[in-house]
C-alpha cells in the first residue's frame, strides 16, 4: 500500500511500486488532468507538482511519492473550483489553448516557475518551460506567463 496526498486529499493505492505516477493518477484515482504524451518525460503533458516542484509524472514511480504531496491541474485552484489560480486566469485571458491537450502540463510548469521566479524574463520562460505544444501556442504561452506574474504581484 502506497500512501500520499493528492490535491489536498489522502490517497492510498495498492499497486506495483514502479507503476508510473501518471497511470496511478489516471487509472487508479480517476484524476485525468495530467495527460500521456510521450512516456519518456520529454513533452511535459503529464506535469504535476510533487511537494511543490514540477515533475513529469510519466517518469516518476508511485513509490517515489510515498508520504509526499501531489498537486495536479485539478488541485491548482484554491478554495472552490470557481476561484482559479492566477496562471489559469491568465491562460483564459490570453486565449492560449487551441486543442488544449498539453495545456495542463504547461499551466503546472508555469505555476512552479512563478513560485521560484516571480518576474521571469522571456529567456527564463524559454528555459523553464521545455514542454511541447504541437499547436505552436508558444507566443500566447509566453504572454500568459507574464500576465500571470502580473496577477500574482497584485496587478489587475
Amino acid at each position: 500500500m502506497i500512501s500520499f496526498t493528492v490535491n489536498g486529499q489522502p490517497a492510498r493505492v495498492e499497486v506495483e511500486a514502479d507503476k508510473p505516477l501518471l497511470w496511478v493518477l489516471r487509472e487508479d484515482l480517476a484524476i485525468v488532468g495530467p495527460k500521456f504524451g510521450c512516456g519518456v518525460a520529454a513533452c511535459g503533458a503529464c506535469t504535476v507538482h510533487v511537494d511543490g516542484e514540477a515533475v513529469r509524472s510519466c517518469s516518476v514511480a508511485v513509490a517515489g511519492v510515498a508520504g509526499k504531496t501531489v498537486t495536479t491541474i485539478e488541485g491548482l485552484a484554491r478554495g472552490s473550483a470557481t476561484t482559479l489560480h492566477a496562471v489559469q486566469k491568465a491562460w483564459i485571458e490570453q486565449q492560449v489553448p487551441q486543442c488544449g491537450y498539453c495545456q495542463p502540463g504547461f499551466i503546472m510548469a508555469t505555476a512552479a516557475l512563478l513560485k521560484a521566479n516571480a518576474k521571469p524574463t522571456d529567456k527564463d520562460i524559454d528555459e523553464a518551460l521545455s514542454n511541447i505544444c504541437r499547436c505552436g501556442t508558444y507566443g500566447a504561452i509566453r504572454r500568459a506567463v507574464h500576465r500571470a506574474a502580473s496577477l500574482l504581484a497584485g496587478g489587475s
